[in-house]
């Protein structure tokens, strides 16, 4: 009798242990990727941080008082995308709205400041900027207080915004549909984008959510989270023959050409096909904060392909990517020297 195989493999598939990339090669995919023209086309955001301490519970209620010591804010959402594109060298194209209200002009502002081509962010004076406020305490992420307009577009921003992305799509290599049912991506503006890409031949990733999450037929790259699988098929996934299941249900419905799947403590699975699987196992030491991980899976990963990443090197350097963001409190973007230094360890 041979060795027994790991817990992590399938009954049903047997999955491929993904090694590392070398530093060397990293550098190289992702030099070649600086200042190539990616599109990101969802659900932008503001995200607020108050960090503070805590002394004392409020006489009111059985609450902590958190003593508010900083306040600053982000890109979130799909905006977490676009500051992680252009922290690791490419530059990105941003499709969404803002409200006519404070938030949105500070999120105007950000895009500004990491040099973001913001022709088609639409002003939509009907709506809230969405905005997420989160208080953090000692570290800890104590509560969080949303502002925003969750409805569909009306067709005419819709239209605003696809015109925008038919203008743009000749010039761009990739189209990065960032969905947090926040209202941009509309089943009509899911197909009309989807097909706008193809037109050019522009490869189109998808990070999904529940509302539209088989609208996106024939993408690239499909990166739900597990539970997001689960909850869309309606089936529990506990394992990896559970996994490789829901992955042949996906790919009967949707016909994808790649999917990558993150898995939280367990790492990634990537799928080639229906037949080839590759995991790879979590990078993060030490969890405090996973907001905003799978936006860097997706910016990394994208990146990596751009600049001439295989599938399987692109899942190694976005996963090395997503393990060091784990590690920082609130949603921070990826940088190349920590990248290549957390790179360089699994040599």
């Amino acid at each position: 009798m041979g060795m027994p195989l790991p817990d992590w493999i399938s009954t049903a598939v047997l999955l491929t242990l993904m090694k590392s990339v070398a530093r060397s090669r990293a550098q190289e995919i992702l030099e070649k990727a600086a200042g190539v023209p990616v599109a990101v086309m969802g659900d932008f955001m503001l995200d607020r941080h108050l960090k503070g301490s805590v002394r004392r519970i409020s006489p009111e209620a059985p609450v902590p008082v958190v003593e508010i010591e900083s306040e600053t804010t982000g890109l979130g959402g799909a905006g977490n995308v676009v500051n992680n594109l252009a922290s690791l060298g490419i530059t990105p194209l941003v499709f969404g709205v803002v409200g006519r209200d404070t938030a949105g002009q500070v999120l105007a502002g950000h895009l500004e400041a990491i040099h973001a081509v913001a022709d088609g962010m639409v002003l939509c004076p009907s709506r809230k900027t969405t905005e997420k406020t989160r208080i953090i305490a000692h570290d800890q992420h104590v509560v969080r207080a949303d502002r925003e307009t969750p409805d569909g577009l009306s067709r005419e921003d819709e239209d605003r915004i696809l015109a925008a992305l038919q203008a743009a799509i000749p010039d761009v290599r990739a189209l990065i549909l960032q969905d947090y049912n926040k209202g941009v991506l509309t089943d009509r503006s899911i197909e009309r984008a989807m097909t706008i890409a193809r037109s050019r031949n522009v490869p189109v990733y998808v990070d999904p959510k529940f509302e539209h999450f088989f609208d996106y037929r024939k993408a690239h790259l499909f990166k739900p989270n597990v539970p997001e699988l689960a909850a869309a098929l309606g089936i529990p996934i506990r394992n990896d023959e559970e996994l490789a299941l829901a992955a042949g249900r996906l790919y009967d419905q949707m016909n994808p050409e790649l999917v990558l799947i993150t898995r939280g403590e367990k790492g990634m699975t990537l799928f080639l096909d229906r037949e080839r699987v590759c995991h790879i196992p979590t990078r993060a030491k030490k969890v405090h904060d996973v907001s905003g991980a799978g936006d860097t899976v997706v910016a990394t990963y994208v990146a990596s392909e751009i600049g001439g990443a295989t599938p399987e090197e692109a899942a190694i350097i976005a996963n090395e990517a997503a393990g060091i963001v784990c590690g920082e409190v609130g949603v921070v973007p990826i940088e190349l020297p920590r990248l290549f230094d957390a790179i360089l360890e699994t040599e």
